[in-house]
């Protein structure tokens, strides 16, 4: 399934999340130089670049897990950077991350595993009640047959798989995806973007999405931004990013393979 096999609703009226002026360094590496961006409700977008170029940083600031040294984030209409922990701890139950580790407990079962943040995140829930959101995050990602399955004995892409029904399951707005695709074989990476556009139609979620997959980046995504030395060389949809009059941008995309 690729994004122009698809109806989806954008609205270009309203930012989801909006970047403006955005700084990050660490010591003296220079990651985040001053960035602006803008995603709308129901829009995927993907964040492409090289490894070590900010884009893991970006969504760490996006969610409030790291603090910007200068600018401003507004998610959900909320200033991350001022809101205190409390505050903080809301808006992330309103925000899907997605890890690049999936960030399973080794020791809990899938029931288990999707079951914990709904019960810590939601009071009062009956034993039914959780049994059938976790079935049906579980049907959302098609593993409901895994459900006992330690993830030990789960594959790498069903893993991933998981991970993302344990955060459908607090029903989010936003999707935040760090590396979807990274380590799986080609079958398993295309099952993978195939969930991410049926997230979005299911959930009518909004997502960033953090990769160096071009065939991800392609498939998934309505428009890409392409960081480069800790700034957007170019923000559009793939054909555009493609075809940027940019050397930087050019040789990214030629040292891609592109499905």
């Amino acid at each position: 399934m690729e994004k122009d096999k698809i109806q989806h609703s954008i609205n270009k009226e309203e930012s989801v999340i909006t970047i403006k002026g955005l700084y990050k360094s660490f010591g003296e590496l220079d990651v985040l130089k001053g960035i602006d961006l803008s995603i709308y409700r129901g829009e995927n977008i993907a964040v492409l670049g090289k490894s070590g170029s900010g884009k893991s940083v970006l969504i760490k600031i996006i969610a409030g897990l790291l603090k910007p040294d200068k600018g401003e984030v507004t998610v959900l209409g909320k200033k991350v950077t001022e809101l205190n922990g409390k505050e903080l701890d809301e808006l992330r139950l309103r925000i899907g991350f997605s890890f690049q580790s999936s960030a399973l407990y080794d020791s809990m079962d899938v029931y288990q595993n999707l079951a914990f943040p709904l019960t810590m995140n939601v009071k009062h829930l009956t034993r039914k009640q959780v049994d059938l959101a976790v079935e049906e995050a579980l049907d959302a990602v098609g593993l409901k047959d895994k459900i006992k399955e330690l993830p030990a004995d789960l594959s790498g892409g069903q893993r991933k798989r998981i991970g993302i029904a344990r955060t459908l399951i607090l029903k989010p707005e936003i999707m935040l995806y760090d590396e979807p695709t990274s380590g799986l074989d080609p079958i398993t990476c295309a099952e993978i973007n195939t969930l991410i556009i049926e997230v979005q139609q299911q959930y009518k979620t909004s997502s960033v999405i953090i990769t160096h997959d071009l065939t991800c980046a392609k498939n998934t995504c309505d428009r890409i931004a392409m960081l480069i030395d800790g700034t957007f060389s170019k923000v559009g949809t793939f054909e555009d990013v493609l075809n940027a009059d940019d050397d930087q941008v050019k040789k990214f995309f030629a040292y891609n393979f592109i499905q």
